[in-house]
């Protein structure tokens, strides 16, 4: 079998209710994830692998994932993404820039997202 084009970490972390950075399961994690493993494989077969991660320590930014092996991440996401993700990002190669994380929101304690708990 060849080597998958690309993969993507969904993050379906659970905390407990009330934590102050909230979490990605609480918002709609597990069907993100899962439309997007049926719209991908659709249209791209086995070529990309969707995969349920934990922690990827940006709960602010729930629903999050990361797109390899470019690096992109996105935050936001809604089950009504999903289809623009796939055939943006995907099949046209195009990153979808509105839910595109900034760098300067990723891997640091200065985000204008942390302690919202979005």
């Amino acid at each position: 079998m060849p080597p998958f084009e690309r993969h993507i970490f969904v993050c379906t972390n659970a905390r407990e209710c009330g934590h102050p950075r909230g979490c990605c399961n609480t918002k709609g994690a597990e069907a993100v994830r899962e439309a997007l493993k049926k719209a991908a494989a659709k249209r791209l077969g086995k070529r990309v692998r969707v995969n349920a991660a934990g922690c990827l320590d940006q709960c602010e930014h729930g629903v999050t994932m990361v797109v390899y092996p470019e690096a992109v991440w996105y935050g936001f996401v809604k089950l009504e993404d999903v289809e623009e993700i796939v055939e943006s990002h995907l099949v046209n190669g195009h990153p979808v820039e509105r839910l595109r994380l900034p760098d300067s929101c990723i891997n640091t304690s200065s985000c204008p997202h942390k302690g919202r708990g979005m």
